[in-house]
């Protein structure tokens, strides 16, 4: 959940308790009639070549205000040897709101013999983002065999009292024959439901019913191709939206908005107007004879000296109360030096006003799940906050609450989004800047030397800076040194195509917040350099992993998108063994595509080789149309990479 979003959840009851419902098995316990088709089936005309498939789903949700619960019942049907990795499920969950209960699950053979599951499930996790953990209960089916048909069904029992907006994802990576979706909804709050990407060719939209259950069937449900590089899943799918608003809903979009901004607004003066405490924080922070820019950047980095309760590893409730008490304003989290991450943004805001700025509160989307559409009127889709301030002239944003978060830079899942810029009228809409690639970098620059037996042994020095430093600080940032140096370390490893030791040699800064984290490597390839008769071939690419396999497939079915623009720099220098000598260097290249560009650059020095080669990237979104032309741009970047310097070994050796 994002650290905004607890604010704007829709709670009916006092979301202190967290008790689950306990649950039997199903109705009688008993499991729907197969067809005898589908045992004897050994493929689907309409997903040719597909190694399993949907034969049925169904999702039955339960928001009743007390005790709220969704049942889901899933029936597959392997086709291939490689369906069979299909008998190992996993079913997510926010342990924090949600418990799976009531788990069956059986396999059918082809002759109808029946094995019941009755092994082990086990809680791992499977994401970890903004400090908080997504559990899944895996278990494997028993005795799969090509041919076999699959089938389980679970409760999710949500926390008591916990409404909340939901969907029914429609779009899977398997072939759906049907599928049944229901929801009974809260019956003492408005509910609307969209399709904002469209539904299944023939499905009738979702309907209430006269009992006053939404329901809906879909057949024939395409299956959904997951590519790298590509929009989140969570846009492209077929999906029915469910939100619910306690004052109903408005069809003018702009009514709805400006109603929002009054009402949200109104919730966080109250939350920031503490000016005394403020202006008592400030005296503290910032001497009078300061810049504002001095002053600000003092504020800033005061915030983020706080504990962010949103990027800790999720407590239970009871570990919670014993560790923290909740902060009801901004004086609160001043005074107990901690807050959730959206709790320490809007104190940022009441420093920022205490100092004489003007700012705003900011409402922003994110960009990492969906795109944001105004279009749809749907409030939880600004599920971040920011500060908007105006300084030389110009609207700058800022995210202290964002663990990490240098100043200035705010996290790319809010950079290029719309938000809302809100006050006493409502607000309006305000737009955040991409960050150029210049910002956003990998460096790496290697001083190495070159053994008579080929083996390349150095130096190595990686960069990360802007959104790339914060995304590594980020994924590591409840990790402990060990963990830490293993990452880095295979890191290097990854760009690298050919078995490497990499030793880690300094100590990062994990817990700054400053725009760079810098890695120093010890660094051996053994065999980097080849015999090729009296000649000895060294390759180009050092670094070269990442864009070997890039767009590499012919055909596109989903849009291209990049999380943010970057560059990729190297700058390797090889000395030589005494006596080698450079025979011939590749031809320098420059693939300038305007808004990507390659430069790779080989020089012949006094004993030794120099590599410089660069990748900018500009792109954020194209077309799938517009894929033949990026295919062919990593062509080049590939085609270079595999480019290799000839040398002549000295008359005493010779490589390996």
């Amino acid at each position: 959940m994002s650290k905004w979003r607890c604010f704007v959840v829709l709670t009916v009851f006092c979301l202190s308790l967290l008790s689950f419902p306990r649950r039997g098995a199903f109705a009688g316990d008993d499991w729907l009639p197969i067809d005898p088709a589908d045992l004897k089936m050994t493929s689907e005309p309409k997903a040719p070549g597909a190694p399993a498939i949907f034969l049925y789903r169904q999702v039955d949700r339960k928001d009743l205000g007390r005790t709220n619960s969704e049942s889901n019942y899933v029936r597959i049907k392997i086709l291939t040897e490689e369906g069979r990795k299909y008998a190992n499920v996993e079913i997510p969950y926010r342990r924090s709101k949600v418990a799976v209960s009531s788990l069956k699950a059986r396999t059918i053979h082809p002759d109808g013999t029946i094995v019941n599951f009755d092994g082990k499930t086990y809680d791992q996790v499977v994401v970890k983002a903004r400090g908080t953990k997504i559990f899944a209960k895996t278990f494997t089916m028993p005795d799969v065999q090509v041919g076999s048909i699959i089938e389980y069904r679970y409760y999710y029992d949500f926390e008591d009292g916990y409404v909340f907006d939901s969907q029914w994802i429609i779009s899977d990576e398997l072939f759906t024959k049907k599928a049944n979706f229901s929801l009974v909804p809260y019956d003492r709050i408005e509910v609307r439901w969209s399709w904002p990407s469209g539904l299944p060719k023939g499905t009738e939209p979702p309907k209430l019913d006269p009992s006053r259950v939404v329901r809906m069937t879909a057949q024939d449900i395409p299956a959904f191709e997951i590519e790298d590089y590509m929009p989140p899943p969570n846009e492209l799918k077929y999906r029915v939206d469910f939100v619910y608003n306690e004052s109903g809903f408005e069809d003018n979009p702009d009514k709805y908005w400006r109603s929002y901004g009054k009402k949200t607004n109104g919730k966080i003066e109250s939350f920031v107007g503490k000016r005394g405490a403020m202006e008592q924080a400030v005296s503290g922070i910032a001497a009078p004879g300061d810049s504002q820019e001095v002053k600000l950047r003092k504020i800033y980095a005061r915030c983020q000296q706080l504990r962010n309760l949103s990027y800790e590893t999720r407590k239970t409730e009871q570990e919670a109360k014993r560790d923290w008490k909740e902060n009801q304003n901004v004086e609160d989290v001043w005074k107990n030096g901690y807050g959730h991450g959206y709790q320490i943004t809007w104190l940022f805001l009441g420093l920022a006003r205490a100092a004489g700025f003007e700012a705003y509160p900011v409402m922003l989307s994110q960009r990492s799940e969906y795109f944001f559409n105004p279009g749809r009127m749907n409030s939880a889709e600004l599920n971040s906050n920011a500060v908007l301030i105006k300084l030389d002239g110009k609207n700058q944003f800022f995210d202290p609450g964002g663990a990490l978060t240098p100043y200035g830079l705010l996290p790319w899942q809010e950079c290029g989004v719309r938000g809302r810029k809100l006050d006493r009228d409502g607000g309006e809409w305000v737009e955040t800047e991409l960050l150029p690639s210049s910002v956003s970098k990998i460096q790496r620059k290697a001083t190495l030397k070159l053994g008579d037996d080929g083996t390349l042994q150095g130096k190595v020095t990686v960069t990360y800076t802007g959104l790339e430093a914060l995304s590594k600080r980020r994924e590591e940032r409840n990790e402990d040194e060990t963990a830490r140096k293993k990452f880095l370390e295979e890191q290097l490893k990854e760009y690298i195509p050919a078995a490497a030791e990499v030793e880690l040699t300094n100590q990062p800064e994990w817990d700054a917040s400053t725009p760079t984290l810098v890695a120093e490597f010890d660094l051996k390839v053994e065999g980097w350099v080849s015999a090729a008769g009296h000649r000895a071939i060294l390759p180009v690419g050092l670094f070269s992993v990442a864009e070997k396999h890039t767009f590499e497939h012919s055909n596109r079915v989903q849009p291209v998108y990049f999380a943010y623009y970057y560059t990729k720099e190297d700058d390797i220098g090889i000395e030589l063994p005494v006596g080698w000598q450079v025979s011939t260097v590749p031809p320098a290249e420059d693939k300038d595509a305007k808004a990507a560009q390659y430069i790779l650059k080989v020089e012949n020095t006094k004993n030794s080789v120099h590599i410089a080669r660069s990748l900018r990237s500009d792109l954020l979104m194209l077309p799938k149309e517009n894929y033949p032309a990026l295919r062919q741009f990593f062509g080049v970047v590939r085609t270079c990479d595999d480019e290799q310097i000839v040398l002549q070994p000295g008359t005493a050796t010779s490589a390996n």
